[in-house]
């Protein structure tokens, strides 16, 4: 009995040490130059209904459910979707948009999990015509998730769809 409690309380004592040093935040971003002017990547990117044309998780699920609702392109406007295992049920929603410059989002994730982060996109003039597009996304990791992030990187995890989506984006609008 004695042997039991001294394990319990070494796992109590393990788990609460791990939950110290695990991440409490992540922040992922990628970005590319579009040759394009700023105005018309700024049009496309705040449009919810084009993010679709270029996202890699529509990709994955060519068959998702989507809604969208409000005005598109305007702050207030959402998507949802649902999805299979790879994309789940989720949506995003404007919260912000600074003409021109960036365009702040929240992700509501559903499915698998439950789940909240801010997004974003920023554009800045990269010479004549070109545009550098940067794509981030970052949030709050809660316990217990917060102690698998000391094993698993968000950068590596999300890092890799961002690079597809904007090379996409990119491929679409120089083409």
């Amino acid at each position: 009995m004695t042997i039991l409690l001294y394990i319990l309380v070494g796992l109590i004592g393990l788990i609460l040490i791990l939950a110290l040093l695990a991440p409490k935040t992540y922040d992922v971003s990628r970005s590319i130059v579009i040759e394009q002017p700023r105005d018309k990547v700024f049009k496309a990117l705040r449009s919810l209904q084009e993010q679709d044309k270029w996202s890699p998780w529509g990709k994955r699920d060519p068959n998702m459910h989507k809604e969208y609702r409000g005005t598109d392109g305007e702050v207030g406007s959402v998507s949802y979707w649902r999805g299979n295992k790879d994309v789940g049920e989720g949506e995003q929603e404007i919260t912000k948009i600074i003409d021109g410059e960036r365009i702040e989002g929240e992700l509501r994730f559903l499915k698998p999990w439950k789940s909240e982060s801010d997004c974003y996109f920023e554009t800045k003039d990269a010479g004549s015509d070109a545009t550098k597009v940067t794509w981030g996304f970052s949030g709050k990791n809660k316990f217990p998730f917060s102690i698998m992030m000391l094993f698993m990187s968000m950068d590596k995890m999300v890092g890799k769809d961002f690079e597809e989506g904007l090379a996409t984006l990119k491929s679409i609008m120089e083409n």
